[in-house]
Formats: C-alpha cells, sequence, structure tokens
C-alpha cells in the first residue's frame, strides 16, 4: 500500500508546472484514519484532486491556504514596465516582465510584493507599488515601435514624459494631426504611426505572416534579458510572444509551452512560423525558440548573438542545426 506521503507526491506530479501551479501539501497529523494537512495549493480543484486519490481517508484541510479564493481581487501593472519575479524580492530570479495595463489576480501579498496570477495563468511576484487597484481604461491600439517616447505636447520638441514599449495596449484618448493622446501612468502623445488600432489588426493567414515578418525587424540589435519580453531586454520565448501580440495573437510565455500549444508544422517553413530546439533534440526539454522569415531564415534573440538577429540559414549554425525539434504555429 501507498504511503500517504507517497500520494501526495503523485497528485503533486499533475501540478508541478510551478510556473501555473501551486501544490504544497504536508502531512501536518495522521491519527487512524483521520489526516490533517497544512500548506497552500492553488485552487479549490488541487485538493478535490487529492482527496480522490485518499478515498476512506477523513481529511482536515482548514490549515491549507486555496490562493485563489471564491472573490478575486486584480490589480493593472501602473507603470511602462516591471518585473515579474521567482519570489518577492528584487533580487530573486526575473521570471518576466509586465507591460503597463496587463491585469493580475492577487493571490497573495507579502510587504510590498503580491504574488500574481496573469491572464495567461502565469505566476509569479509583481512589485505592488508598480500595480493598481484602478482598472486601466479599455485600450483601443497596441503599440508596434519598440519604443515610443511619450511626449508632454503633440509635437517632437516637446519634452519627453515617459516611454511607451511595444506591444502595450492602450486606450486612445484624442487625435491630433499625426499624434495621438495615450492615456498611461503618465499620459501624452506619440506619434500614430507607432500604434496599431486593434480593430485593424491584420486578420488573414497572409497578412499575419507578413505582419510578423516586418514587425520582427524592428527589433534587430534589442539585446538578450533573461525573462525579457520588451525592447529593453528579450529572450527567445519573450521576443516570439511579443511579435505574436503585436498582431492581436496571445502565445504561452515560455519556449516549451508554444511549442506544446501550437499547431506542429514541418519544412517548408514560412514567416511566422516557430522553429523550436532543444538539448540532443529532445522535445522534452525544449530550451530556445526562432521565428521563421521563410524557410530556414530565421531571426531570434539569444545569448549567441547578445540580444536579436537574423541567421540567414540556421543549418550553417551547428548549435542550431543539431538541436532542431520541430515547428508550430499559431497563425492557421
Amino acid at each position: 500500500m501507498k504511503s500517504i506521503e507517497a500520494i501526495i507526491a503523485e497528485v503533486g506530479q499533475q501540478f508541478a508546472d510551478t510556473r501555473l501551479n501551486v501544490f504544497e501539501i504536508q502531512v501536518a497529523s495522521l491519527k487512524g484514519k483521520r489526516l490533517a494537512l497544512r500548506g497552500r495549493v492553488l485552487e479549490r480543484a488541487n485538493m478535490a484532486a487529492l482527496k480522490a486519490a485518499l478515498e476512506g481517508i477523513q481529511v482536515d484541510d482548514a490549515a491549507v491556504q486555496v490562493l485563489r479564493g471564491k472573490t478575486p481581487v486584480y490589480r493593472w501593472v501602473s507603470t511602462n514596465l516591471t518585473n515579474l519575479h521567482a519570489g518577492p524580492s528584487w533580487l530573486a530570479e526575473q521570471l518576466s516582465q509586465l507591460l503597463f495595463g496587463w491585469k493580475l489576480e492577487v493571490l497573495e501579498e507579502r510587504g510590498r510584493w503580491a504574488f500574481v496570477r496573469q491572464e495567461n495563468g502565469y505566476l509569479g511576484w509583481a512589485y505592488l507599488p508598480y500595480t493598481s487597484l484602478d482598472e486601466t481604461p479599455r485600450p483601443t491600439h497596441v503599440a508596434v515601435a519598440p519604443v515610443s517616447a511619450v511626449m508632454a505636447e503633440p509635437r517632437a520638441d516637446s519634452q519627453a514624459v515617459t516611454r511607451l514599449l511595444g506591444g502595450t495596449p492602450v486606450a486612445v484618448e484624442t487625435l491630433e494631426d499625426d499624434w495621438a493622446r495615450v492615456a498611461m501612468h503618465r499620459s501624452g502623445w506619440v506619434l500614430v504611426d507607432e500604434l496599431r488600432k486593434l480593430d485593424a489588426l491584420p486578420r488573414t493567414t497572409a497578412e499575419r505572416r507578413s505582419q510578423i515578418a516586418a514587425d520582427a525587424l524592428e527589433y534587430i540589435g534589442v539585446p538578450y534579458l533573461w525573462g525579457g519580453c520588451s525592447a529593453n531586454g528579450i529572450d527567445c520565448s519573450g521576443f516570439a510572444q511579443l511579435l505574436h501580440r503585436q498582431i492581436g495573437i496571445e502565445l504561452p510565455r515560455d519556449a516549451d509551452m508554444q511549442y506544446n500549444a501550437g499547431r506542429k508544422v514541418e519544412a517548408p517553413y514560412q514567416p511566422g512560423d516557430l522553429l523550436f530546439f532543444g538539448e540532443s533534440g529532445d522535445a522534452r526539454a525544449i530550451t530556445h525558440v526562432a521565428v521563421s522569415l521563410g524557410g530556414w531564415k530565421v531571426i531570434h534573440s539569444s545569448r549567441s548573438n547578445n540580444g536579436v538577429a537574423i541567421d540567414e540559414d540556421l543549418r550553417q549554425v551547428a548549435s542550431l542545426k543539431d538541436s532542431l525539434v520541430g515547428g508550430a504555429t499559431y497563425l492557421e
């Protein structure tokens, strides 16, 4: 017969991906068939799965914290960019970045930090002073220039008040000549050409492929940054995610997630297809993603290039050729 600890560990494997799940359960006491547990889980469904596996045992889970409660608390990112960390500290590993206006579900607070869940389910710690309980205006556009200066007045010689980063959803309040006033933590004016209307995003597959390829070139030279997803620094999966966000498609955050969720495709690859790489070609250990510009020509953010760069033919790059797992797309 399996031990209680073994059953808990077995159920925990269903929720082992800590990027999307929390399952931290310990035995507090065991007297006969009365089991008391402590710890925390993300959702009530986690405990329901465990109780089902502990059939015949009376479970007391009063000391188990369920992070996603009945009444969710939301906050919105209120600065142009902030980091998502693995722990409640600036010194903790950077997992990703959060752009202005993104909606966060607050699961736990510790001092000036909050454990949050993004709308795509990705978990991490955000700095509370850079978020707000006030919902941001409903976006009408998405920023498509890597970085836009937000000006105090609608003219090029005005003073910049902040920066707007590519991929950020924004609400345009008014238009004046070539300028649009955007509602942000510091509202101001940006060039209309650096925004894309949400109701005018490319719709056909051909248009989407062409737009991704064109947008990608604008980011050449952006430096590599682990956990980065903006022109301030970007990693491979953050780059793929950002390019799709700018045409209205949301991808999972990390490369292995993107591979698993995408529709698998084979060569010849088309512009916008994603090519995935892994240790020894093992699909279970995806470590990198690149964006095809058509065929074997790819653009990606890599440590070897210290950022976003083009490889004309990945078959001529030993590290890419030898580790290619396959392709996937979100464009059809």
